[in-house]
């Protein structure tokens, strides 16, 4: 069974993972490298871990996790439906049965909070771990002036992680965000078609969602 490893060492996947870094390095964009590869792709597994799915699901949501941005290479804008087709024919050329092929570039291709949709457990998994992912570091500007409110929201965040309660079935973000940078309603501004596609996400996974910033609970 192809699992992450295979992936990982995969010359042309590991080239193509390298350039949509320094692709979107070109625009300023936070960063999409290898660290937030890994931390999507681990994210996801703890999240079916967590709920008790079975672990092959668990395997694919790694890889699908891993691989959900690889479409930026391609380009910016609907990164998510090139990179499934990308990653179509990388996963076919390793050998992946067909199902499973399917399993993953659905994940892949329903992430982007504009057109995705948790169709199934491992592309719930993958929108959760992918919208959580919110913190300073992956801020690549270093003038502030040049900020976009994305920029400002992310660099605002100083924590930001899953609480995941499979006895309550609750899924719970937590963010520290400072609010001498932005306010609540910064982020509410431009990350609520984020939460409520991760809402979405977590009633797919039959959980209810939850936000808590500085302390307080808004969902």
């Amino acid at each position: 069974m192809i699992n992450l490893c295979d992936i990982q060492h995969d010359p042309e996947i590991a080239m193509l993972m390298v350039k949509v870094h320094e692709y979107l390095g070109t625009m300023g964009a936070i960063t999409h490298d290898e660290e937030h590869a890994i931390y999507v792709a681990r994210l996801s597994v703890h999240i079916l871990k967590s709920l008790n799915y079975p672990e092959r699901e668990q395997q694919l949501a790694e890889i699908a996790g891993y691989l959900h941005d690889i479409g930026n290479v391609v380009n910016r804008y609907q990164h998510g439906i090139s990179g499934a087709l990308l990653a179509f024919d990388l996963l076919k050329r390793l050998g992946m049965p067909p199902e499973e092929i399917a399993a993953v570039i659905a994940a892949i291709g329903n992430h982007e909070e504009r057109s995705g949709y948790a169709v199934s457990n491992i592309a719930a998994a993958v929108i959760l771990a992918d919208k959580s992912n919110v913190h300073r570091s992956r801020v690549r500007k270093e003038d502030a002036a040049t900020f976009t409110t994305r920029d400002r929201v992310n660099y605002a965040a100083t924590t930001s992680f899953l609480v995941i309660d499979p006895d309550q079935r609750e899924i719970v973000m937590h963010l520290e965000i400072d609010s001498a940078i932005v306010s609540v309603f910064d982020y509410f501004e431009i990350f609520l078609t984020k939460m409520l596609l991760c809402r979405r996400a977590a009633n797919f996974l039959k959980c209810q969602f939850g936000l808590e910033i500085n302390g307080t609970r808004f969902l």
